[in-house]
């Protein structure tokens, strides 16, 4: 049986580490990305750079050119000229026979991602997966599955389900939508739940959806 110093000592060494985890990771992460993103100071003629220019090198300058040229590169993209650019650029790469598996695959998950002219990726669904009685959380990817819809007979939506902790991996499936609960909970907040093995769980007020079938249970 453990004494209660060992204990004492064990709750401040898990206290010390939840705190120090989160902000190691988070400063090992934005310093990979701020170091990625100088890399792009490299288009800039050696003579012009801003540390030859200085006489000494300033973290985070990369940033800003990165926010720039992508800045520019959507402005450019979005008019006609540019449109007709892209178009020979991404005809080009679908004649390359690896390439344009990879090219494709990673546009079309940009465009799922990051555009906000679709619901993908705007919804947190909880669906019995994998199989009765047992409840998963998902992402809704597509709600208009063509082919799929019409051999099923049912109203489906196709749900990606994440694995943990790694949320980059998983599931896609097809769920009929009257068999999907749709959760208050942000996306955000969900995969803070996936990342965390269900350990951080998103605070809510049962007064935002009434009908519930079931009490939210007491507080321990």
């Amino acid at each position: 049986m453990k004494s209660p110093r060992v204990k004492l000592l064990r709750r401040y060494l898990v206290a010390g580490l939840l705190i120090w985890a989160p902000l190691a990771v988070t400063f090992l992460l934005l310093r990979f990305a701020v170091n990625v993103m100088d890399k792009t100071l490299g288009i800039i003629p050696p003579q012009y750079r801003p540390e030859e220019l200085l006489g000494f090198h300033i973290p985070g300058l990369g940033v800003i050119l990165t926010f720039i040229v992508l800045f520019i590169t959507g402005m450019l993209a979005a008019n006609f000229v540019g449109r007709y650019v892209v178009g020979g650029w991404e005809s080009l790469l679908d004649r390359i026979p690896i390439v344009r598996t990879i090219y494709g695959g990673a546009k079309n998950f940009a465009e799922i991602v990051f555009s906000d002219s679709n619901d993908s990726f705007k919804q947190v669904l909880l669906i019995e997966y994998p199989r009765k009685g047992l409840f998963s959380l998902a992402f809704q990817t597509s709600a208009d599955l063509g082919e799929v819809q019409a051999r099923t007979g049912e109203d489906v939506v196709c749900c990606f389900v994440p694995t943990t902790p790694n949320p980059t991996s998983g599931f896609v499936i097809m769920v009929p939508r009257k068999d999907i609960k749709v959760l208050d909970m942000d996306v955000d907040e969900a995969l803070k739940m996936i990342i965390s093995l269900g350990v951080v769980v998103p605070t809510w007020g049962a007064d935002r959806t009434p009908e519930l079938p079931f009490e939210e249970p007491p507080a321990a």
